[in-house]
């Protein structure tokens, strides 16, 4: 097993079930003593809860289909249990609605195995066969125990057993004290013109295309959107530009034609580099989230291009952690760069680049081992063995530390970043109140939240729901749209920043793109209300809001620093471009520490 198998809990065991290639059969497997109260108990809370058993063949998960409703359902699993519920609707196949009924046991599984012939390359060699298919289909049925009594383990002289259709409760296993279970399986091997190259097409067969491809109309046009806005700040700009007399900003020259009742003083965009409040914390958030960024947008152009595959299990986790732990270099370079541009100086590179390898991965590994403990109290096969955190701590140690920290030195000693130093006046009327500019960060989340909406409510799906996800074509272009969208509302909330004379923009312009991840989190908690109303249980509950938790912080860090890297370049280019913004009377006071140093 893969570190990834480990970290998702797939811990796979021989199951009783035997196979014999092109050989359909009827098999008895075993009968069980009489039920206790323990035993009913345990099986009803399990099909209450819609436990769910997990088969694979030759790495084939198996396949269920199931029409119900006038629905067709795909499952890669099959579960425990049924319930019947007294009403008298046709739930016994599978029920949602849990009240005063029966509980009947899965006891009896029909196998469908697909192979392609596979012909031989010289002659006298032996025809194989390829397995390019598994299905099942679960049922539940009352067997005669004085003839099951009587058949030895894996006979298979039990004879041909047809299942129960629709309501014929009279034919099924119920779950009853005292009642003796008899479980059977049989097998069938049905010729298929599929090939081995293409076995795991049904799988991956997308659902939903129309949905995603509106999804991506949608977001392009919130992007078209976006731009139509910042095109009018730039088109206002230069008519405030032509509007105003302009003088530049050296000793000598004084505002022109400035009146002291009506119109306060303006800065140009260079005053707007004057340092943020904790900019240690914006360092270092901004560093881990363009990290995080890095590691999806690879990740999922892997995907996209066919390199991960779901048949390696795992596969996909080992990827993440791996892109993570080499885009520590990244990280460290974007962070301490940051803060070698606020500061003037690199002094202290050591520790930005120190927190941004033990940020996020510190509050990760915390939430996780809270999970863990969790799970390890519930005796659950998914907690993590020691062995594992003893490996993850290596590689946290062994590996991101010191690229990291590589990263750091390379960003201290990059090149200084060229700050404005021309400044321009115009007069203008004052800006509007900051705090209404914070709402609007606040609020302007909601345009890159619609954008991974859609593709959100797959990916929680395909974990929760025994699904598998492999729109990575469509979620890469949303990706890119995200990252565009977030790098547009930043823009628009520093602008409006900016018009309100408040130089500090940095955390406005972070926060206006991460506050998606809030969102996320609320979505989060709304899918756990309405779509997994059969988690039932205070530790599902707490496991699942801990993963909503990690997901909705990486939301906002990658969501976060795109946006205010996005907004960092517009104003240095605005700046050096000698565009124009509002500014209070006391320039003196205002300017930035760049120009001080150059003038010195």
């Amino acid at each position: 097993m893969n570190l990834g198998e480990l970290l998702m809990g797939d811990q796979m065991m021989n199951s009783p079930y035997r196979f014999r290639v092109n050989v359909n059969e009827s098999i008895y497997l075993c009968t069980t003593h009489p039920l206790t109260k323990h035993d009913v108990d345990f099986l009803k809370k399990m099909t209450r809860e819609m436990y769910q058993v997990n088969i694979l063949l030759d790495t084939l998960p198996v396949r269920r289909y199931l029409n119900q409703h006038g629905m067709s359902f795909r499952w890669n699993r099959f579960p425990v249990g049924y319930y019947f519920s007294s009403i008298g609707e046709d739930s016994f196949f599978y029920s949602f609605s849990i009240g005063e009924g029966s509980y009947y046991i899965v006891n009896h599984l029909k196998f469908r195995v697909l192979i392609h012939k596979h012909e031989p390359f010289e002659k006298g060699q032996a025809t194989a066969f390829e397995i390019v298919g598994f299905e099942v289909s679960p049922c539940s049925i009352k067997h005669d125990l004085k003839r099951v009594e009587k058949a030895l383990v894996y006979s298979n002289d039990i004879g041909p057993i047809t299942c129960p259709v629709g309501v014929e409760l009279e034919k099924a296993q119920i779950i009853e004290e005292g009642q003796k279970v008899s479980f059977s399986y049989e097998v069938e091997f049905v010729k298929s013109d599929l090939r081995w190259s293409s076995w795991w097409d049904p799988y991956l067969k997308m659902e939903g295309s129309e949905v995603h491809s509106y999804s991506i109309i949608n977001s392009a046009i919130t992007v078209l959107f976006l731009m139509g806005v910042i095109s009018r700040i730039f088109i206002r700009n230069m008519r405030e530009r032509a509007g105003y007399q302009t003088v530049n900003s050296d000793k000598e020259a004084q505002p022109a034609k400035l009146s002291d009742e009506i119109l306060t003083s303006k800065i140009g965009y260079s005053n707007s580099f004057n340092g943020p409040r904790l900019e240690k914390l914006l360092c270092v958030m901004v560093g881990s989230g363009i990290q995080i960024m890095g590691t999806a947008i690879i990740t999922v152009t892997f995907a996209a291009l066919g390199f991960i595959s779901p048949a390696s299990r795992g596969s996909l986790l080992v990827g993440i952690i791996t892109f993570y732990l080499f885009l520590g270099i990244l990280g460290g370079f974007v962070g301490v760069y940051l803060w070698k541009v606020i500061k003037g100086t690199s002094e202290g590179w050591k520790s930005i680049s120190w927190s941004i390898a033990s940020g996020f991965p510190g509050i990760v590994i915390a939430i996780h081992s809270v999970l863990n403990y969790v799970l390890w109290h519930q005796n659950s096969t998914g907690a993590i063995p020691l062995f594992v955190h003893l490996e993850i701590f290596s590689l946290w140690l062994g590996i991101l530390v010191p690229l990291t920290l590589l990263g750091g030195y390379l960003g201290a000693q990059a090149e200084d970043l060229k700050c404005p130093n021309v400044v321009q006046w115009i007069p203008k009327k004052a800006g509007a109140s900051t705090l209404l500019v914070w709402f609007l960060a606040l609020g302007v989340g909601t345009l890159p939240f619609g954008t991974i909406f859609i593709e959100l409510f797959y990916i929680l799906s395909s974990l929760f729901l025994g699904r598998y996800y492999y729109s990575y074509g469509f979620l890469l272009m949303v990706l890119l749209l995200l990252i565009i969208i977030c790098v547009l509302a930043s823009m628009i909330v520093t602008y409006m920043s900016l018009r309100a004379e408040d130089s500090g923009w940095w955390w406005k312009a972070f926060w206006a793109s991460g506050s998606v991840g809030a969102y996320v989190f609320l979505y989060c908690a709304s899918y756990l209300i309405y779509d997994l109303q059969g988690l039932s249980g205070p530790e599902s509950v707490v496991i699942y809001l801990g993963y909503s938790v990690i997901l909705a912080t990486l939301t906002i860090l990658a969501g976060g620093s795109v946006g205010f890297l996005g907004s960092f370049y517009w104003v240095k280019v605005l700046s050096t471009s000698k565009e124009i913004i509002s500014f209070s009377k006391t320039f003196n006071e205002l300017i930035p520490r760049c120009i001080r140093s150059s003038a010195a």
